[in-house]
Parts: structure tokens; C-alpha cells; sequence
């Protein structure tokens, strides 16, 4: 699974949307700076994001962008979906739309178990969970294997 740039970006900015809940809307400028993310990049993301209904935007001296819902109801897979498309897909393909024969049968299930793995990941954890540090106790243990870390 590769992440892109353009999901990495989206929910950096929700992060920071998240962040700053009790406040007013956050310019895109602010979000920019904080999250170094190029200006022009983030205003198509962050327009996405409105179009999916993660954010709202207000015009205006004290306009700016927020969440469309509270951060615990917007899971990271709900970001990268708004602004990438499926989580898991085999050739821009959904896995449940291919089909392999002789001895790449198998391969179907395989990806399919992959979806789930990511999707339980990805569903399972808030935007709220990763701003306030509290990643879902399976996401951590996942992520303390030393395994997690290195590269084969």
C-alpha cells in the first residue's frame, strides 16, 4: 500500500483542523504554515474535503476552514477516501472486481485480507485518536512490533 502525498497532506490538515476545535475557522494559510504543506496543494485538498463533508468553510476577515464533525467521528480512512478514492485497490482495480487463475488464485484472498487489515486500521482510528495521542490500543501494538520499523 502506498500512501500519496495528497492523502498524507489531507490528514495532516484535518489533524490541525482537529487541533484547533474550540477555536474559529482556520485559515488555509495557517494550516499551510503549520503543516508545511504547499498553499496551492492544500487548497484543492481542502476543497475536496468540503465537497466529501469533512469541512465546512466560511468566507470572509474571520473565514477559514473546520471540521464538518466532531474529530472522533472522522476516521483517517474517511480523509484518504475523500481525497484518494478505495484504501486497497490492485492495479487502480477493487479487489472483489478481480479474478486470478492456477496458481494466482489465491491472490484474491490475499488482497482482500490486506483491505480488511488496513481497513480495520484506518476505520478503527479517529482523527481525534492521533491529535490527542491516544492511537486505538491494537494500532499501538502494531506499532511497538520492532518489526514495524525496519525494512526487509
Amino acid at each position: 500500500m502506498r500512501i500519496s502525498a495528497r492523502a498524507d497532506y489531507a490528514v495532516r490538515a484535518a489533524l490541525q483542523l482537529a487541533a484547533c476545535t474550540d477555536s474559529g475557522p482556520v485559515k488555509a494559510e495557517a494550516i499551510s504554515a503549520a503543516q508545511e504543506i504547499p498553499h496551492k496543494f492544500l487548497e484543492g485538498i481542502l476543497n475536496d474535503m468540503r465537497r466529501g463533508g469533512l469541512v465546512t468553510s466560511q468566507r470572509g476577515g474571520n473565514g477559514g476552514y473546520r471540521l464538518a464533525r466532531p474529530a472522533a467521528e472522522i476516521s483517517i480512512a474517511d480523509v484518504i477516501r475523500t481525497v484518494d478514492g478505495p484504501l486497497v485497490s490492485v492495479r487502480g482495480v477493487r479487489p472483489p472486481e478481480l479474478s486470478y487463475s492456477g496458481p494466482a488464485e489465491s491472490l484474491l484472498p490475499l488482497w482482500i485480507a490486506l483491505r480488511a487489515n488496513v481497513r480495520q486500521v484506518l476505520d478503527g482510528t479517529s482523527l481525534e485518536d492521533v491529535a490527542c495521542s491516544g492511537l486505538p490500543a491494537d494500532v499501538k501494538k502494531l506499532a511497538e512490533n520492532p518489526s514495524a520499523w525496519t525494512n526487509p
